[in-house]
């Protein structure tokens, strides 16, 4: 009996089993290393008591860290170029504000210089990022 269909003939469908496989796959492994990927920039920063500054908005952020190398965000920029870059991002801001944050063991020349290359590029206000001291480091320890 015939039942109709050629032995010889080509397969028409399209098996895509092995694709859901693969894909599958490679969605794991993003899942998995992505978290890794995720860098910043590691500044020491400095102890001071102050009262904390509400912002409602993204800040922009500017760091040096031990090494004075300096970021914008988490992207890092050289000196030479650092004001251009800086006045083109906040030509698309309507906020002329700006945090600095700077590693506690960086010179202070350093940061002078990159303070000026940020009113350079037209800041209108420049804030300065600090951490809390440490109660617990203040208080006597009592055995």
């Amino acid at each position: 009996m015939n039942t109709g269909r050629d032995r010889d003939s080509l397969m028409a469908e399209i098996n895509v089993t092995p694709f859901v496989d693969v894909m599958l796959v490679l969605l794991i492994i993003f899942m998995v290393t992505a978290p890794m990927m995720v860098q910043g920039v590691d500044v020491a920063l400095p102890e001071v008591s102050a009262e904390p500054i509400e912002s409602q908005k993204e800040p922009l952020l500017v760091t040096v860290n031990a090494r004075q190398e300096v970021f914008i965000n988490d992207y890092k920029v050289t000196l030479d170029f650092f004001s251009d870059k800086l006045s083109k991002i906040l030509e698309t801001r309507t906020d002329r504000e700006v945090y600095l944050r700077a590693d506690k063991d960086v010179p202070y020349g350093a940061v002078v210089t990159v303070m000026a290359g940020i009113k350079a590029a037209g800041v209108d206000r420049l804030g300065m990022v600090t951490l809390p001291p440490d109660e617990e480091k203040d208080k006597p320890k009592v055995r």
